[in-house]
Formats: structure tokens, sequence, C-alpha cells
């Protein structure tokens, strides 16, 4: 059985200043395409049965520079839908929301494209994710790779140890790291978790 490995991408101009970003598609930064870089150690010289990326760009580019291969991108691998937070630090959501938390309280509704999901939407999003990679992750053909974003991949790290996705509270998440969920007796555990080189 393989392992699953989850690559938040580098740094960008928002995940450094604590921007809330899900659509916006915003290039690594220079400090982030090193990140991504540095992250080829990590990655290469494993097998891979599957690996798949975000279609956004910050996802792409840092699978590309870490070096994973035959990336296939997967709409469901998108960002939290951060709805009328988008762009929005939480220190200014707190101005008008005292004691605001994601998890809990979700987003404020967005535009029509871009409406905001609960925490049951992307955990629906997440077991879609795992169901597609069960069989590659069952099989002997290798390890099964996501590159993607923080707060989505702690909703499908919370899903695949058999958590309520509001549980992904619980795993903070780096830009530039590679986490490794894999089993013991048969079991989803996390065997390293935030790794950078």
């Amino acid at each position: 059985m393989g392992d699953l490995l989850l690559v938040r991408h580098g740094e960008t101009e928002w995940s450094r200043s604590g921007q809330h970003t899900s659509w916006t598609d915003l290039p690594l930064t220079e400090h982030g395409e090193e990140q991504a870089k540095s992250l080829a150690p990590l990655l290469t010289g494993r097998t891979y049965a599957l690996a798949l990326a975000s279609p956004l760009g910050r996802a792409i580019r840092t699978a590309e520079l870490a070096g994973v291969p035959g990336v296939e991108p997967e709409p469901d691998l998108h960002e939290w839908d951060y709805g009328g937070y988008e762009g929005i630090t939480t220190a200014e959501i707190h101005r008008g929301r005292p004691g605001w938390d994601l998890w809990t309280d979700g987003v404020a509704p967005g535009p029509a494209d871009h409406p905001g999901e609960s925490p049951e939407e992307v955990g629906a999003r997440a077991d879609r994710v795992l169901a597609r990679v069960g069989d590659a992750l069952a099989g002997d053909a290798g390890d099964v790779v996501l590159v993607a974003h923080a707060h989505f991949l702690r909703v499908l790290t919370a899903r695949r140890l058999g958590l309520p996705a509001v549980e992904g509270r619980l795993f903070q998440l780096a830009t530039g790291t590679v986490s490794r969920l894999s089993t013991e007796h048969g079991r989803p555990v996390i065997a390293e978790w935030n790794r950078h080189a």
C-alpha cells in the first residue's frame, strides 16, 4: 500500500501577508519558488502511482519546481472558497466580527461564481479526491502525491483520518512543505507533518 504525500504550494504574496486566497491565482514569490525547489529531495526517488495538483498556478508551479512527474490537474484540489473573505486577513475580519473562526463561523457570501464554502462542502470535495486516489493507494504501483493548498489539505487530512472536516483546524500547514499520511495496522495515520528541506 502506498503513502499519501501532501504538498502545500510555496509562498505567495498573500500567504505571506495572511490574506485568504482561494480562486485568486497569485504566482509564487521568489522565496516560494525556492521553497518549491527545496522539496525535490523529499519527493524525487519515489515511485508515484498518481500525481495530482490543484489547477491553480501556484500549485502547478510548485509541482514543476519540486520535480513531481506526470502531474494531472484535479479541480477538487482547489482551495476552500472563502467567498466574501477573499483577499482579507483574519485581523481585518475580526474588526467586524470579533472572535470569528473560519472553521466554526464560515465565510461571508461572495460573488455568484464564488459564493463561499462550509467545512462540510470542502469535506465533500476532499472525500471525492480520496475516493479517486483510493485504488492507486491500495495497489503496489507506488505513492500518491497531492499538490494543493493549506486549508483544503487540512480538511483532507481530517477526512482521511476519519474525522469530521472541521477537525482540519487541528493541523497547521506551512507553505512549501511535504506531509505524509500512511497506515499502521490498517488504519490511516500521520507519518510526517510539515517537513521541509
